[in-house]
């Protein structure tokens, strides 16, 4: 073997190493643009805040306090409350009037529609995004009477 022909023979990995990196690099690029023309990059600042709540419920006047027991602090216009009551579809803010963020402690009273609940009604803690294109049910009480 001459050693000239060694030091001058430059083919076959070159090319093999460039058609690599070139897949690579396409494969890549798709993921990324993919991403986000699929909207899945949006998505990932939207996961439904990690939050526990508390109903108590009094027979007799038909209230339904519903108190934020721990979890995440939550802004007080990203959650509604669904259900037969009063308020159905309202906010945490427009219930409360005060309140601009839900932490721990905080709560409300909403009262059922008729002179109480009646057996199987559900009241849900509903969160939805800032964008409106998620939402999810933080928490739900049912009344068993």
């Amino acid at each position: 073997m001459q050693l000239t022909t060694l030091f001058n023979d430059d083919s076959a990995v070159s090319p093999v190493i460039g058609v690599i990196l070139m897949v690579a690099i396409t494969v890549i690029l798709a993921a990324v643009i993919g991403t986000f023309v699929l909207g899945l990059g949006d998505q990932v600042s939207e996961t439904s805040p990690q939050a526990s709540f508390d109903f108590d419920y009094t027979n007799t006047s038909g209230d339904l306090t519903i108190t934020h027991e721990s979890g995440t602090s939550i802004d007080a216009d990203s959650v509604s409350i669904s259900g037969p009551v009063g308020d159905d579809g309202d906010t945490w803010a427009d219930i409360d009037g005060s309140a601009t963020e839900i932490t721990a402690g905080s709560s409300i009273t909403v009262t059922a529609n008729g002179s109480s609940f009646d057996s199987g009604e559900t009241v849900r803690v509903i969160w939805t995004s800032d964008s409106g294109s998620s939402s999810s049910t933080l928490q739900s009480w049912t009344y068993n009477g």
